[in-house]
């Protein structure tokens, strides 16, 4: 049986990190934690659990700390969390079974990362990330915001589940951004990844402009992992849209299919655009397909919410503007098959028997 070293880095994690230890102890031999700089009782809840807490100066370089953590394990496998992350019960079970089964050609484990919620707690965002690896082999992170190890060809894809559950913490919204804003201005040429990573950074800080700037950099660069180049053409239709350049988002969500099947975010956004222009018929079709696409087989960002539910339910509205009651309450029963509880499903029921 393979022995696993947990290496975290942290900073100010009182709230969280008993729970993210608590969430996997029994799996791992080692606990490493790394302290980039807390004022909080972080350190004395890591000292309740290991005494391998490690004072690590901040350097605005997650790589450099996550590297430190790792040159400090000294088990077969290391693994990361974040302190906001855990391992739920059914995983736990599944990573302790993986450290018995493990093949030994095997130097990678991936799992399933789920990174974001709804309000009923059904998971709406996945991605699949490195995970375990092969202390021997020395991999290392890479990138000073947005690290990563790059997959080994050998890497086993398990559906073993971490799940993120993130707490607003101080001046944790903007590092990002300010890491990669400083990176800019020391002149240095950004990487296809970094330019990509920065442009969804100054998306989601809704820095519309700049944001389209960096993913048509990083597009065109042509150096792009093919689940980017997909997302990329996505995220531009949405600052797009922002940015009232309306011509633009129907031959972006059109070229990601140079380089894949269509997605169902892509063809549920090219709805939106019939949608947005009363041409209901039109966008109908495109939302059909994205309701009958299978699940994708990717291992990139999955917006799971477009895999059933959003296509469905905005059918529901478009029957509803063409005077096809039956079908529109038809495609809101079958948006309620992937969320019940939603509060759109009960609003559309009770409008419909209001009428």
């Amino acid at each position: 049986m393979i022995t696993i070293s947990l290496c975290m880095i942290v900073k100010n994690e009182e709230k969280v990190l008993g729970r993210c230890l608590d969430s996997i102890k029994e799996a791992v031999e080692e606990i490493i934690i790394v302290d980039t700089g807390s004022t909080d009782d972080t350190r004395i809840i890591a000292s309740q659990y290991t005494d391998k807490i490690y004072d690590f100066k901040w350097v605005n370089d997650f790589s450099a700390a996550r590297n430190f953590a790792y040159s400090q394990a000294t088990m077969d496998y290391q693994i990361w969390l974040d302190a906001d992350d855990l391992v739920p019960q059914k995983s736990l079970a599944k990573l302790q079974e993986l450290k018995k089964t493990l093949e030994p050609r095997i130097n990678m484990v991936a799992m399933k990362y789920i990174t974001h919620f709804d309000g009923e707690g059904n998971p709406t965002h996945s991605s699949v990330r490195e995970r375990l690896t092969r202390r021997e082999k020395g991999y290392l992170w890479q990138g000073p915001v947005h690290e990563c190890i790059a997959l080994a060809p050998d890497t086993f894809y398990s559906d073993i589940e971490i799940h993120h559950k993130k707490e607003h913490k101080e001046g944790a919204k903007d590092r990002n951004l300010n890491i990669y804003n400083t990176l800019e201005t020391s002149g240095k040429e950004l990487s296809p990844r970094q330019q990509y990573y920065f442009a969804r950074e100054l998306k989601d800080h809704c820095e519309w402009a700049k944001a389209v700037y960096y993913f048509e950099k990083f597009l065109d660069s042509g150096k792009g992992w093919i689940e980017d180049n997909i997302a990329t053409c996505y995220n531009l239709a949405i600052c797009y849209h922002n940015l009232k350049d309306h011509h633009k988002i129907l031959p972006i969500l059109t070229r990601s299919f140079e380089f894949d099947a269509p997605r169902a975010e892509i063809c549920s956004e090219i709805g939106y655009y019939y949608k947005r222009a009363k041409n209901y018929p039109t966008a109908l079709k495109w939302f059909h397909l994205a309701a009958n696409l299978g699940p994708p087989d990717s291992k990139g960002f999955i917006l799971l919410d477009y895999w059933g539910y959003i296509p469905n339910l905005e059918a529901c509205i478009c029957y509803y503007e063409l005077g096809d009651i039956k079908n529109a309450k038809k495609h809101n029963e079958l948006a309620a098959v992937y969320k019940p509880k939603a509060a759109a499903i009960a609003i559309n029921r009770k409008f419909f028997q209001s009428r």
